[in-house]
C-alpha cells in the first residue's frame, strides 16, 4: 500500500497514522446475556447496534469514555449492544462522519455481527446521515436521537410529553427525507386527483412540503401548550416568591443520583432507577433546615454531555427551577470514572439557561462505591464540598447544615402577639420563619421571631407589650 503526502495538512504530524486510520475495537461494550430466555426475548424485541465515535482530541480514555456512556445510552432506550468502535480524526468528516472507506468496514462490521443499527457518537448533519446510510446499508442514529428517544419512553406528565414532541418535531423537520417518486408527489387541481381539468393543472404541493407544514402546524400547536403550562408554573412560584420560602434545585449528571437524594432529604417517594434520565417530570416538596426554617428541594431532570439544544429549549419552563432557585445542589456521581468531567459538562448547561451566577454547594454522591483517591481530588477541588451517600444516609446530617448555612437569612427579628383568631398568621411564621420563643397568653399567641420583611411588615400591626 502506498501513501499519499499532503503538504496542505500541517495537523497530519500530530497524529499516529495507525490511529488514524483505524476503527478501534472498543473492550467491554458489547451486551453480555448470559440467559438463554433472555436472549431469545431481547433478541425479538431490541435492536441490535454497533456504536462508532470520531476521536478528535483529549486522550483515548476520554473517547473510550464517552462510548461506554453511549452504550449506557443504548442499553436505557433498548437496544443491544454488538460492538463499540472509535477513530481518531483531526475532524469528523464533512460527507459520512467517518469517511467513505471507513464506513465501508462499517458495513461490513455490521454484516459480520447481525447488526441492524448503528449509533454515531455525536450529532449528524442531515447529509452525513444519509450517506452514511447509504454506504452501511443499515438505519444509522445519531446521539441526538437517541436521547430524544429515551426522553419520549420516560416523560409521563402531560407537559414532559409535550416537551419531548416539540424537540423531537425540532430535529426531525431539517431530516425530513423522500424516496424516489415521494419528492414528486404532487396534487394539482384536486388533491389525490391526478387531473384537475382545463386551467386546473399546476405543480401543487410535493409531500414533502406537505410534511414540513403540518410539522411546522404542529410544531407552533405545541409551543402554545407549552406557554399555557409555564405560566401556571410560573404562577406557583410567585407564590413561593410571596411566602418568602427559600427554592433549592437539585441539579446534575444524569444517574448521579438526585432523585434518591430528594427522597432522603425529604421523604419524596419519586421513582429511582439505576438507568440514564429515569427522572424528567420535576418534583417539588417542602423540607426545613434543623432551626426550623422551611424551604423547597426541586429535582429536575439530569444533564448529559453534549444534551441536544432542541431539549434545552423545549424544557426552558422546567430548566427555569434552576436558574431562579437560591441555591443549586449540584450532585456529582462519585464512582463515575470521570466526575470532573461530569460537573464540567453540567455548569455549561448552567451556563446557557442563565444559572451560572446561582449559589451552588457540590454534593458528591455515592461515596460509599467511590475510590478514595477520587473523593479526595475532588475535594482538593472544590474545599467546600460536601460528600454523601443517598443510598445509605452517610452524610445527610453534613448536608442539611450545608444548606442551612447557604440559605439567604431571614430579614427581620419581630415579638409579637397574634390574637387566637389569626392562626393563619401563627402558620405562616412557623412555615416562613424561625421560632425563637412561643407562650400562650391571655391576650394571644406570644411569639418572638425571625421573619422575611413581607411578613414581617403584617405582623406589625400585632406588637407585643413593652415588658
Amino acid at each position: 500500500m502506498t501513501t499519499a503526502f499532503n503538504d496542505d495538512l500541517p495537523e497530519q504530524g500530530q497524529l499516529e497514522l495507525e490511529d488514524r486510520r483505524a476503527l478501534r475495537r472498543v473492550a467491554g461494550l458489547s451486551t453480555e446475556l448470559t440467559d438463554v430466555t433472555e436472549v431469545e426475548y431481547r433478541s425479538l424485541r431490541l435492536e441490535r447496534v454497533v456504536l462508532v465515535g470520531v476521536w478528535t482530541s483529549g486522550t483515548q480514555l476520554d473517547a473510550d469514555n464517552s462510548l461506554l456512556e453511549l452504550k449506557q445510552l443504548a442499553e436505557t432506550a433498548g437496544a443491544l449492544v454488538l460492538e463499540g468502535l472509535t477513530q481518531r480524526r483531526n475532524k469528523p468528516d464533512p460527507a459520512t462522519y467517518i469517511g467513505r472507506g471507513k464506513a465501508a468496514e462499517l458495513r461490513d462490521i455490521a454484516q459480520a455481527t447481525g447488526a441492524d443499527t448503528v449509533i454515531c457518537d455525536g450529532e449528524l448533519a442531515p447529509g452525513q446521515l444519509r450517506q452514511l446510510e447509504d454506504l452501511t446499508k443499515v438505519k444509522v442514529i445519531d446521539r441526538t436521537a437517541l436521547i430524544l428517544d429515551i426522553f419520549a419512553q420516560h416523560a409521563r406528565s402531560r407537559e414532559g410529553k409535550t416537551q419531548v414532541e416539540l424537540a423531537q418535531l425540532t430535529y426531525l423537520l431539517p431530516r425530513l427525507r423522500g424516496w424516489g417518486d415521494a419528492l414528486s408527489r404532487q396534487a394539482g387541481g384536486r388533491a389525490g386527483g391526478g387531473n384537475g381539468g382545463v386551467g386546473l393543472r399546476g405543480p401543487g404541493e410535493t409531500k414533502i412540503e406537505t410534511d414540513r407544514r403540518r410539522i411546522n402546524s404542529r410544531m407552533a400547536k405545541l409551543r402554545r401548550q407549552l406557554n399555557q403550562m409555564s405560566t401556571a408554573r410560573e404562577v406557583k412560584r410567585d407564590r413561593r416568591r410571596v411566602r418568602q420560602v427559600p427554592a433549592v434545585a437539585i441539579a446534575g449528571y444524569t444517574n448521579a443520583g438526585k432523585s434518591s437524594l430528594l427522597n432522603r432529604l425529604t421523604k419524596a417517594g419519586v421513582l429511582v432507577e439505576d438507568a440514564l434520565f429515569a427522572t424528567l417530570d420535576p418534583t417539588v416538596r417542602q423540607a426545613r433546615t434543623p432551626d426550623g426554617r422551611a424551604f423547597t428541594l426541586s429535582d429536575t431532570v439530569g444533564f448529559v454531555r453534549h444534551l441536544p439544544h432542541q431539549l434545552v429549549d423545549a424544557f426552558r419552563s422546567t430548566l427555569d427551577e434552576v436558574a431562579e432557585a437560591d441555591l443549586i445542589l449540584h450532585v456529582v456521581d462519585g464512582s463515575h470514572p470521570d466526575p470532573e468531567q461530569q460537573l464540567a459538562a453540567v455548569r455549561e448547561v448552567f451556563a446557557e439557561i442563565g444559572a451560572q451566577d446561582v449559589p451552588e454547594l457540590v454534593v458528591i454522591n455515592k461515596i460509599d462505591a467511590a475510590d478514595p483517591f477520587t473523593l479526595k481530588r475532588l475535594i482538593t477541588k472544590d474545599p467546600q464540598a460536601t460528600e454523601v451517600s443517598a443510598r445509605t444516609g452517610r452524610g445527610m446530617d453534613r448536608l442539611v447544615t450545608a444548606i442551612a448555612d447557604a440559605l439567604p437569612t431571614l430579614d427581620r427579628e419581630v415579638r409579637v402577639v397574634l390574637p387566637y383568631h389569626r392562626g393563619d398568621l401563627v402558620s405562616r411564621v412557623h412555615q416562613e420563619g424561625r421560632v425563637l420563643t412561643e407562650e400562650h397568653t391571655g391576650d394571644g399567641t406570644l411569639m418572638h421571631a425571625r421573619v422575611p420583611e413581607v411578613l414581617a411588615s403584617q405582623l406589625d400591626n400585632y406588637p407585643a407589650p413593652v415588658a
